[in-house]
Protein backbone atom coordinates (compact mmCIF):
# COMPACT_ATOMS: atom_id res chain seq x y z
CA UNK A 1 0.00 0.00 0.00
CA UNK A 2 1.24 3.46 -0.94
CA UNK A 3 0.52 6.36 1.41
CA UNK A 4 1.08 10.06 0.76
CA UNK A 5 0.93 11.77 4.15
CA UNK A 6 0.62 15.55 4.60
CA UNK A 7 3.11 16.43 1.85
CA UNK A 8 4.07 20.11 1.61
CA UNK A 9 6.55 21.70 -0.81
CA UNK A 10 7.30 25.29 -1.76
CA UNK A 11 9.45 26.69 -4.54
CA UNK A 12 9.98 30.26 -3.41
CA UNK A 13 6.55 31.88 -3.42
CA UNK A 14 4.99 29.01 -5.36
CA UNK A 15 3.13 26.43 -3.27
CA UNK A 16 3.40 23.11 -5.10
CA UNK A 17 1.99 20.91 -2.31
CA UNK A 18 0.04 22.06 0.72
CA UNK A 19 -0.65 19.07 2.98
CA UNK A 20 -1.59 16.52 0.29
CA UNK A 21 -2.62 13.06 1.51
CA UNK A 22 -4.06 9.96 -0.17
CA UNK A 23 -3.74 6.17 -0.23
CA UNK A 24 -3.35 3.65 -3.07
CA UNK A 25 -3.97 0.01 -2.14
CA UNK A 26 -2.58 -3.16 -3.67
CA UNK A 27 -4.42 -4.53 -6.67
CA UNK A 28 -5.90 -1.12 -7.46
CA UNK A 29 -5.67 1.34 -10.33
CA UNK A 30 -5.83 4.85 -8.89
CA UNK A 31 -6.44 7.93 -11.02
CA UNK A 32 -4.50 10.93 -9.72
CA UNK A 33 -6.33 13.92 -11.18
CA UNK A 34 -6.04 17.67 -11.09
CA UNK A 35 -5.65 20.79 -13.24
CA UNK A 36 -2.26 21.90 -14.55
CA UNK A 37 -0.07 23.11 -11.72
CA UNK A 38 -2.12 21.35 -9.04
CA UNK A 39 0.83 19.42 -7.59
CA UNK A 40 0.51 15.99 -9.23
CA UNK A 41 4.02 15.77 -10.65
CA UNK A 42 5.57 17.13 -7.47
CA UNK A 43 3.81 14.44 -5.42
CA UNK A 44 5.00 11.74 -7.82
CA UNK A 45 8.57 12.98 -7.62
CA UNK A 46 8.38 12.86 -3.82
CA UNK A 47 7.53 9.14 -4.02
CA UNK A 48 10.80 8.53 -5.86
CA UNK A 49 12.95 10.85 -3.76
CA UNK A 50 13.46 13.25 -6.67
CA UNK A 51 12.36 16.13 -4.44
CA UNK A 52 12.55 16.46 -0.67
CA UNK A 53 9.26 17.69 0.81
CA UNK A 54 9.24 20.51 3.34
CA UNK A 55 6.79 18.48 5.44
CA UNK A 56 5.17 15.07 5.44
CA UNK A 57 6.32 11.73 4.11
CA UNK A 58 5.65 8.93 1.65
CA UNK A 59 5.13 5.36 2.92
CA UNK A 60 5.12 1.91 1.38
CA UNK A 61 3.59 -0.95 3.35
CA UNK A 62 3.36 1.30 6.39
CA UNK A 63 7.04 2.32 6.43
CA UNK A 64 8.80 5.47 5.16
CA UNK A 65 10.06 4.86 1.63
CA UNK A 66 13.82 4.27 1.47
CA UNK A 67 16.06 3.78 -1.60
CA UNK A 68 15.99 -0.03 -1.26
CA UNK A 69 12.16 -0.01 -1.47
CA UNK A 70 12.26 2.11 -4.63
CA UNK A 71 14.05 -0.72 -6.46
CA UNK A 72 10.61 -2.38 -6.51
CA UNK A 73 8.94 0.70 -8.01
CA UNK A 74 8.44 1.68 -11.64
CA UNK A 75 8.11 5.27 -12.87
CA UNK A 76 6.99 6.67 -16.21
CA UNK A 77 7.46 10.45 -16.07
CA UNK A 78 5.68 12.88 -18.36
CA UNK A 79 9.06 14.21 -19.49
CA UNK A 80 10.56 11.05 -20.93
CA UNK A 81 14.02 10.09 -19.69
CA UNK A 82 15.58 7.56 -22.07
CA UNK A 83 18.81 7.56 -24.04
CA UNK A 84 18.03 8.47 -27.68
CA UNK A 85 21.12 6.83 -29.24
CA UNK A 86 21.01 3.60 -27.21
CA UNK A 87 19.45 0.54 -28.82
CA UNK A 88 16.08 -0.49 -27.43
CA UNK A 89 16.93 -3.95 -26.05
CA UNK A 90 20.20 -2.70 -24.63
CA UNK A 91 18.33 0.12 -22.93
CA UNK A 92 15.85 -2.21 -21.26
CA UNK A 93 18.60 -4.49 -20.03
CA UNK A 94 20.43 -1.51 -18.54
CA UNK A 95 17.36 -0.30 -16.62
CA UNK A 96 16.54 -3.82 -15.41
CA UNK A 97 20.07 -4.12 -14.01
CA UNK A 98 19.68 -0.77 -12.27
CA UNK A 99 16.81 -2.36 -10.37
CA UNK A 100 18.90 -5.33 -9.28
CA UNK A 101 18.39 -7.97 -11.98
CA UNK A 102 21.37 -10.03 -13.12
CA UNK A 103 22.53 -9.99 -16.72
CA UNK A 104 20.65 -13.07 -17.96
CA UNK A 105 17.47 -12.23 -16.05
CA UNK A 106 17.60 -8.65 -17.34
CA UNK A 107 18.01 -9.78 -20.95
CA UNK A 108 15.15 -12.28 -20.65
CA UNK A 109 12.86 -9.69 -19.06
CA UNK A 110 13.73 -7.15 -21.78
CA UNK A 111 12.86 -9.62 -24.53
CA UNK A 112 9.64 -10.63 -22.78
CA UNK A 113 8.40 -7.04 -22.55
CA UNK A 114 9.38 -6.22 -26.13
CA UNK A 115 7.26 -9.18 -27.21
CA UNK A 116 4.39 -8.13 -24.95
CA UNK A 117 4.39 -4.57 -26.30
CA UNK A 118 4.92 -5.50 -29.96
CA UNK A 119 8.45 -4.12 -30.27
CA UNK A 120 10.53 -7.24 -30.98
CA UNK A 121 11.30 -6.06 -34.52
CA UNK A 122 12.70 -2.80 -33.09
CA UNK A 123 14.92 -4.40 -30.46
CA UNK A 124 18.15 -3.34 -32.21
CA UNK A 125 16.84 0.08 -33.28
CA UNK A 126 18.07 3.26 -31.66
CA UNK A 127 15.38 5.00 -29.67
CA UNK A 128 15.68 8.19 -31.74
CA UNK A 129 14.70 6.24 -34.86
CA UNK A 130 11.34 5.19 -33.40
CA UNK A 131 7.99 6.94 -33.72
CA UNK A 132 6.56 8.83 -30.75
CA UNK A 133 4.16 5.99 -29.97
CA UNK A 134 6.90 3.36 -30.04
CA UNK A 135 9.14 5.53 -27.86
CA UNK A 136 6.27 5.70 -25.42
CA UNK A 137 6.05 1.90 -25.42
CA UNK A 138 9.78 1.64 -24.72
CA UNK A 139 9.42 4.10 -21.85
CA UNK A 140 6.65 1.92 -20.40
CA UNK A 141 8.79 -1.18 -20.84
CA UNK A 142 11.63 0.40 -18.84
CA UNK A 143 9.15 1.02 -16.00
CA UNK A 144 7.88 -2.58 -16.13
CA UNK A 145 10.98 -4.61 -16.99
CA UNK A 146 11.83 -5.41 -13.36
CA UNK A 147 8.22 -6.40 -12.51
CA UNK A 148 7.61 -3.59 -9.99
CA UNK A 149 5.16 -3.80 -7.09
CA UNK A 150 4.23 -0.13 -7.56
CA UNK A 151 3.90 1.62 -10.92
CA UNK A 152 3.50 5.41 -11.12
CA UNK A 153 2.76 7.03 -14.47
CA UNK A 154 2.50 10.72 -15.35
CA UNK A 155 0.20 11.30 -18.37
CA UNK A 156 0.87 7.86 -19.92
CA UNK A 157 -1.73 8.26 -22.71
CA UNK A 158 -0.53 11.65 -23.93
CA UNK A 159 -0.19 11.74 -27.72
CA UNK A 160 -0.87 8.03 -28.27
CA UNK A 161 -3.00 6.54 -31.04
CA UNK A 162 -5.84 4.13 -30.14
CA UNK A 163 -3.69 1.02 -30.74
CA UNK A 164 -0.99 2.17 -28.31
CA UNK A 165 -3.60 3.27 -25.78
CA UNK A 166 -5.11 -0.21 -25.89
CA UNK A 167 -1.70 -1.83 -25.37
CA UNK A 168 -1.08 0.32 -22.31
CA UNK A 169 -4.51 -0.46 -20.88
CA UNK A 170 -3.99 -4.19 -21.30
CA UNK A 171 -0.63 -3.98 -19.54
CA UNK A 172 -2.12 -1.97 -16.67
CA UNK A 173 -5.03 -4.35 -16.14
CA UNK A 174 -2.72 -7.39 -16.21
CA UNK A 175 -0.57 -5.81 -13.49
CA UNK A 176 -3.61 -4.95 -11.40
CA UNK A 177 -4.86 -8.52 -11.66
CA UNK A 178 -1.49 -9.69 -10.32
CA UNK A 179 -1.90 -7.56 -7.21
CA UNK A 180 0.26 -4.61 -8.23
CA UNK A 181 -0.47 -1.00 -7.25
CA UNK A 182 -0.82 1.51 -10.10
CA UNK A 183 -1.19 5.28 -9.87
CA UNK A 184 -1.48 7.42 -12.98
CA UNK A 185 -2.31 11.01 -13.78
CA UNK A 186 -4.25 12.02 -16.86
CA UNK A 187 -6.65 14.65 -18.16
CA UNK A 188 -8.51 12.00 -20.18
CA UNK A 189 -11.45 11.24 -17.91
CA UNK A 190 -12.76 8.47 -20.15
CA UNK A 191 -9.61 6.46 -19.43
CA UNK A 192 -10.11 6.91 -15.69
CA UNK A 193 -13.78 5.91 -15.96
CA UNK A 194 -12.80 2.72 -17.77
CA UNK A 195 -9.77 1.67 -15.70
CA UNK A 196 -9.81 3.05 -12.18
CA UNK A 197 -11.49 1.78 -9.04
CA UNK A 198 -10.30 4.77 -6.99
CA UNK A 199 -9.35 8.39 -7.61
CA UNK A 200 -7.70 11.29 -5.82
CA UNK A 201 -8.29 14.83 -7.08
CA UNK A 202 -5.66 17.42 -6.15
CA UNK A 203 -6.11 21.17 -6.46
CA UNK A 204 -3.88 23.93 -5.14
CA UNK A 205 -1.54 21.35 -3.63
CA UNK A 206 -4.28 19.69 -1.56
CA UNK A 207 -6.25 16.50 -2.17
CA UNK A 208 -9.81 17.81 -2.30
CA UNK A 209 -11.54 14.45 -2.74
CA UNK A 210 -10.37 10.83 -2.69
CA UNK A 211 -11.94 7.38 -2.54
CA UNK A 212 -13.67 4.72 -4.58
CA UNK A 213 -15.03 6.11 -7.86
CA UNK A 214 -18.59 5.03 -7.07
CA UNK A 215 -18.50 6.63 -3.61
CA UNK A 216 -17.07 9.89 -4.94
CA UNK A 217 -19.82 10.07 -7.55
CA UNK A 218 -22.56 9.33 -5.00
CA UNK A 219 -21.19 12.03 -2.70
CA UNK A 220 -22.10 14.59 -5.37
CA UNK A 221 -25.67 14.38 -3.98
CA UNK A 222 -27.25 14.29 -7.39
CA UNK A 223 -28.11 11.75 -10.07
CA UNK A 224 -28.34 11.92 -13.83
CA UNK A 225 -31.48 10.89 -15.73
CA UNK A 226 -31.43 10.30 -19.48
CA UNK A 227 -34.93 10.82 -20.82
CA UNK A 228 -36.47 10.57 -24.27
CA UNK A 229 -40.16 10.74 -25.12
CA UNK A 230 -42.01 10.47 -28.40
CA UNK A 231 -43.51 13.90 -27.79
CA UNK A 232 -40.46 15.89 -26.69
CA UNK A 233 -41.12 18.74 -29.11
CA UNK A 234 -37.63 18.91 -30.63
CA UNK A 235 -38.75 18.49 -34.21
CA UNK A 236 -37.82 14.83 -34.64
CA UNK A 237 -41.23 13.97 -36.10
CA UNK A 238 -41.84 11.23 -33.57
CA UNK A 239 -44.67 12.55 -31.43
CA UNK A 240 -47.15 15.18 -30.41
CA UNK A 241 -44.62 18.00 -30.06
CA UNK A 242 -46.07 19.09 -26.73
CA UNK A 243 -42.63 19.62 -25.21
CA UNK A 244 -41.44 18.79 -21.72
CA UNK A 245 -42.48 21.97 -19.92
CA UNK A 246 -43.81 19.86 -17.06
CA UNK A 247 -40.23 19.21 -15.94
CA UNK A 248 -40.29 22.71 -14.44
CA UNK A 249 -42.82 21.47 -11.91
CA UNK A 250 -40.29 19.07 -10.37
CA UNK A 251 -38.20 20.87 -7.72
CA UNK A 252 -34.47 20.99 -8.38
CA UNK A 253 -34.53 19.17 -11.72
CA UNK A 254 -32.24 20.86 -14.23
CA UNK A 255 -32.19 20.21 -17.97
CA UNK A 256 -28.60 19.74 -19.04
CA UNK A 257 -27.21 18.56 -22.35
CA UNK A 258 -29.62 17.91 -25.21
CA UNK A 259 -28.23 14.90 -27.01
CA UNK A 260 -29.31 13.76 -30.44
CA UNK A 261 -32.07 11.52 -29.13
CA UNK A 262 -32.45 12.24 -25.41
CA UNK A 263 -32.29 14.89 -22.70
CA UNK A 264 -29.85 14.70 -19.80
CA UNK A 265 -31.41 15.83 -16.52
CA UNK A 266 -29.69 16.58 -13.22
CA UNK A 267 -31.74 15.40 -10.25
CA UNK A 268 -31.07 16.43 -6.62
CA UNK A 269 -30.47 13.73 -4.03
CA UNK A 270 -33.72 14.45 -2.18
CA UNK A 271 -35.87 13.76 -5.28
CA UNK A 272 -36.60 10.18 -6.31
CA UNK A 273 -35.65 9.95 -10.02
CA UNK A 274 -38.58 7.58 -10.52
CA UNK A 275 -40.85 10.58 -9.93
CA UNK A 276 -39.81 11.89 -13.35
CA UNK A 277 -40.94 8.66 -14.98
CA UNK A 278 -44.24 8.62 -13.09
CA UNK A 279 -44.92 12.25 -13.99
CA UNK A 280 -44.14 11.62 -17.66
CA UNK A 281 -46.58 8.72 -17.77
CA UNK A 282 -49.25 10.74 -15.94
CA UNK A 283 -48.83 13.48 -18.55
CA UNK A 284 -49.46 11.01 -21.31
CA UNK A 285 -45.90 10.96 -22.59
CA UNK A 286 -44.69 7.86 -24.41
CA UNK A 287 -41.32 7.25 -22.75
CA UNK A 288 -38.78 5.88 -25.23
CA UNK A 289 -35.79 6.00 -22.88
CA UNK A 290 -35.34 6.34 -19.14
CA UNK A 291 -31.97 5.74 -17.46
CA UNK A 292 -30.64 6.65 -14.03
CA UNK A 293 -26.89 7.17 -13.70
CA UNK A 294 -24.31 8.74 -11.43
CA UNK A 295 -22.54 11.94 -12.52
CA UNK A 296 -19.56 11.41 -14.81
CA UNK A 297 -16.02 11.85 -13.52
CA UNK A 298 -15.75 14.93 -15.68
CA UNK A 299 -18.67 16.44 -13.75
CA UNK A 300 -17.07 15.42 -10.45
CA UNK A 301 -13.79 16.99 -11.52
CA UNK A 302 -15.39 20.28 -12.61
CA UNK A 303 -17.48 20.44 -9.43
CA UNK A 304 -14.39 20.17 -7.23
CA UNK A 305 -11.84 22.26 -9.13
CA UNK A 306 -13.74 24.15 -11.83
CA UNK A 307 -15.34 26.77 -9.61
CA UNK A 308 -12.02 27.82 -8.10
CA UNK A 309 -10.39 28.01 -11.53
CA UNK A 310 -13.22 30.20 -12.83
CA UNK A 311 -13.23 32.48 -9.78
CA UNK A 312 -9.45 32.91 -9.99
CA UNK A 313 -9.70 33.89 -13.65
CA UNK A 314 -12.54 36.33 -12.96
CA UNK A 315 -10.52 37.90 -10.13
CA UNK A 316 -7.56 38.51 -12.44
CA UNK A 317 -9.81 39.89 -15.19
CA UNK A 318 -11.43 42.29 -12.74
CA UNK A 319 -8.01 43.45 -11.53
CA UNK A 320 -6.64 43.74 -15.04
CA UNK A 321 -3.83 41.29 -14.32
CA UNK A 322 -2.82 38.02 -15.96
CA UNK A 323 -3.37 34.75 -14.09
CA UNK A 324 -0.22 32.88 -13.08
CA UNK A 325 1.26 30.55 -15.67
CA UNK A 326 0.13 26.96 -15.44
CA UNK A 327 2.48 24.03 -15.13
CA UNK A 328 4.19 22.63 -12.09
CA UNK A 329 7.61 23.74 -10.89
CA UNK A 330 10.36 21.69 -12.47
Amino acid sequence: MLEIVDLAKRYGDVVALDGASFTARRGRLVGFLGPNGAGKTTAMRAIFGLIVPDRGETRWEGRPIVPAARLRFGYMPEQRGLYPRMRVHEQLVYFAQQHGLGGRAAAAAATRWLERLGLVDRARSKLEDLSHGNQQRVQLATALVHDPDLLVLDEPFSGLDPINVRLLKEAFLAMRDRGKTLVFSTHQMEQVEELCESIAIVDGGRVVVAGAVRDVKRDMNRRIVRLATDGDGRGNGRGSGRGLDWLGELPGVEVGAQRQDYLELTVPADLDPQRILRTAVERGERVARFEIADPSLEEVFVAHVGRRAVSDEEEHLAAGTAPPASGEPR
